[in-house]
């Protein structure tokens, strides 16, 4: 079987199971098996895959058609341009955060050559943090996650970008980790913010592979600002700010919650498709 007859009929398979762009899909399947950029296919369409070629690329098809994420099949992910190993101990990092992560890195910008605090609440795969740590170099990063397991992937990150000494790891829920005099000029989050009862009608690739609590932010996805907003004030600078990523739909509610807290809302800021996604304020 060549690369194109390969590529041809992967894609057949995977639109049958109702995957999103299904020719990419496979394309980005069999560039990782045969390590070479996917745009070199195009040079190779004639090669003959070998007989162990072809059983490892259906494996890979047949376990994209049980709709496990992309990233968790190749293992890695770009975030930022930076490579972040993935697993299932945590959230796949999404282009929304990337936003996220660059409005968090110009803030820390303007502090030039003096130094400089960040806290990446849940962490998960420490993409924010490894980010903000490897664009800020003054940057002193704190990163905290809830779970063993993703704070390790998270340490695996950093030393895969370099940034290992950058970054203290602290596993904790919310603050609690944190002595009482811990200040930062930065806080920012990814947070769980979908509601609880519509984790059952997300993309398969989500609902069954990205880990719940990642994922569950409540009755109406919300839990986390309430909480964040009544216990961060004693945390953040004087001249901090606060970066928070949430859902669809819930900008206002959000807006509503800060500002009963007597939070000054800055802005929302709208995502790539022109959504409300991110919230920034300051005390």
């Amino acid at each position: 079987m060549t690369v194109l007859e390969a590529i041809q009929k992967s894609a057949d398979f995977l639109a049958k199971k109702g995957v999103e762009s299904p020719r990419l899909q496979t394309e980005l399947l069999l560039a990782y098996l045969l390590k070479m950029p996917r745009m070199n296919l195009y040079l190779n369409f004639e090669r003959i895959l070998t007989p162990v070629e072809t059983d490892v690329l259906r494996e890979l098809v047949k376990r994209r058609g049980r709709r496990e994420p992309l990233q968790y099949i190749t293992g890695s992910t770009s975030f930022c341009g930076l490579e972040m190993a993935v697993n299932r101990h945590a959230l796949v990092p999404r282009p929304e955060t990337e936003l996220l992560a660059e409005l968090g890195w110009q803030f820390l910008s303007t502090f030039n050559s003096q130094p400089s605090t960040a806290l990446d609440l849940g962490t998960g795969t420490g993409c924010i943090a490894i980010t903000l740590a490897v664009k800020c170099p003054n940057a002193k990063i704190t990163a905290t996650d809830i779970s063993a397991d993703a704070l390790a992937l998270a340490k695996e990150n950093a030393a895969r970008n370099g940034v290992p000494e950058r970054i203290v790891f602290l596993q904790g829920d919310g603050f609690a980790a944190f002595a009482a005099d811990a200040r930062f000029d930065l806080i920012i989050s990814n947070p769980p913010y979908i509601p609880s009862a519509e984790i059952a009608t997300l993309q398969p690739e989500v609902r069954d592979f990205d880990p719940c609590a990642a994922l569950d932010g409540g009755v109406d996805g919300l839990d986390f600002y309430r909480r964040f907003s009544a216990q961060a004030k004693p945390f953040l600078k004087p001249d901090g700010k606060i970066m928070l990523e949430f859902g669809d739909g819930q900008a206002e509610a959000i807006r509503k919650i800060f500002e009963a807290e007597k939070w000054i809302v800055e802005a929302m800021k709208e995502d790539y498709s022109q959504r409300a996604r991110i919230l920034i304020a300051k005390l």
